[in-house]
């Protein structure tokens, strides 16, 4: 295994990373990603050498951030795939944020799915969401709670203003 940045130069890990398990296209994966997200940056890049699951000089694994989140890709071959079991959630501070990521990461073969789901075209799930859902909106109780997951059931990607309608009960 070789490193392009052998000497590593940046901080100790967080805790905890998320790690993403790609066939062969990890390094296409975290530039598409760090593309998209504001102060995203690749760390590290390790390469296979004579041993491990890719051919020898090729892509293993990239450190990279997005929004300061560091997290790790790998190309690993094809033996696992993502699932909607896990998804990352983009918490937006506008409509304009939620139309842009949206837009972005269901872009070039990925899907909008529903509830504020898409899928991108790795097949990797994300959940853009409105920042004032969670911490906000679901504040006033159980029948607020229930007025916003009924408005949320009926989207694909989530409205602002409606859900803060459906939380006054308008």
């Amino acid at each position: 295994m070789s490193a392009t940045n052998p000497a590593r130069t940046e901080p100790a890990p967080q805790k905890i990373t998320t790690f993403l398990w790609f066939d062969n296209n990890a390094e296409e994966a975290v530039k598409f990603y760090c593309s998209i997200f504001k102060n995203s940056r690749i760390l590290n890049t390790t390469h296979y050498g004579d041993s491990g699951a890719g051919p020898k000089g090729t892509v293993m694994t990239v450190d990279f951030e997005l929004d300061g989140q560091r997290f790790a890709a790998l190309n690993g071959g094809p033996t696992f795939k993502f699932t909607e079991a896990i998804s990352l959630v983009v918490n937006c501070e506008t409509q304009e944020e939620i139309d842009y990521f949206w837009e972005k990461l269901s872009s070039e073969g990925g899907r909008e799915v529903e509830c504020g789901w898409v899928k991108d075209k790795y097949g990797l799930s994300w959940q853009i969401v409105p920042a004032i859902l969670f911490d906000e909106l679901f504040l006033g109780g159980d029948s607020q709670t229930d007025r916003i997951m009924r408005a949320v059931m009926t989207m694909k990607k989530l409205n602002i203003e409606e859900l803060k309608k459906a939380a006054a009960g308008t």
